[in-house]
């Protein structure tokens, strides 16, 4: 089950719990004992998608980071995720939505009023946000493409970082450090008495830990996209709909 491929992945390390609507769920429960980590983690998954969603309708960057600090810190406040339920659909689309209409209710001045007094559940770096948003492909003027777009490379991140963890508590740390990029679309053909080397296999094992490593990326990236979605049946359509956003 999906569900199993993600607590494997992240027991013994609530860190890397899962960060969607299991996530939103456990945050909405303010007795919950996870209840205020559940919200941290929401926060550093999704702030830049949410950011550069702000950024690209035309927000000013530091109107945009107090935007989003804010609305981070409204769903706190009013434990607006006790109103999110996954039958409502997908959760980047309730997350956006949720964003547009807090939005739509500030004016810059009780933004002006908020600034600095927020508490920041995310480390900002406003330079490298900015830094990331120039360098990026800008095929489209679409605020929401855009948001979409960050949103897969979120997921395609979170699915990263688990296969990271397992591998480093399965003491592979340097097979996953000298092979990841090639889950990222390097190809190993021109090179691979090199990566053999470095890791001492036979071509015959290098090539049997590249399938087992993008195998294992597959599986945990359909375990976060199965969190995100109200059916498991719409896991392979939302998968082809994030590889769609990021071909542009």
């Amino acid at each position: 089950m999906v569900s199993e491929d993600i607590d494997s992945a992240s027991r013994g390390s609530a860190q890397f719990a899962t960060t969607h609507w299991s996530t939103v769920l456990a945050a909405a429960d303010s007795a919950s004992p996870d209840s205020q980590q559940a919200l941290e983690r929401l926060c550093r998954t999704y702030w830049y998608p949410l950011y550069a969603f702000a950024r690209r309708t035309g927000q000013a960057p530091e109107d945009a980071k107090d935007l989003t600090q804010s609305f981070f810190a409204h769903l706190i406040e009013h434990r607006f995720v006790a109103r999110a339920v996954p039958e409502r659909g997908k959760f980047r689309s309730f997350l956006l939505g949720a964003f547009k209409r807090f939005i739509r209710d500030q004016d810059r001045a009780q933004r002006a009023q908020q600034r600095g007094g927020l508490v920041e559940f995310v480390t900002w770096d406003s330079k490298q946000a900015e830094e990331r948003l120039e360098t990026e492909p800008r095929t489209t003027d679409d605020p929401e493409a855009m948001y979409d777009r960050e949103w897969a490379l979120a997921v395609l991140d979170e699915a990263m970082t688990l296969l990271e963890f397992e591998c480093r508590r399965e003491g592979k740390t340097e097979q996953f450090e000298v092979l990841h990029p090639l889950l990222q679309g390097d190809r190993p053909e021109s090179r691979q008495a090199d990566l053999a080397a470095r890791l001492g296999l036979s071509a015959g094992a290098l090539k049997v830990a590249i399938h087992r490593l993008r195998r294992r990326y597959g599986e945990l990236l359909r375990a976060v996209v199965a969190h995100t979605v109200p059916d498991p049946g719409d896991v392979d359509e939302e998968l082809r709909y994030l590889v769609r956003m990021l071909g542009q």
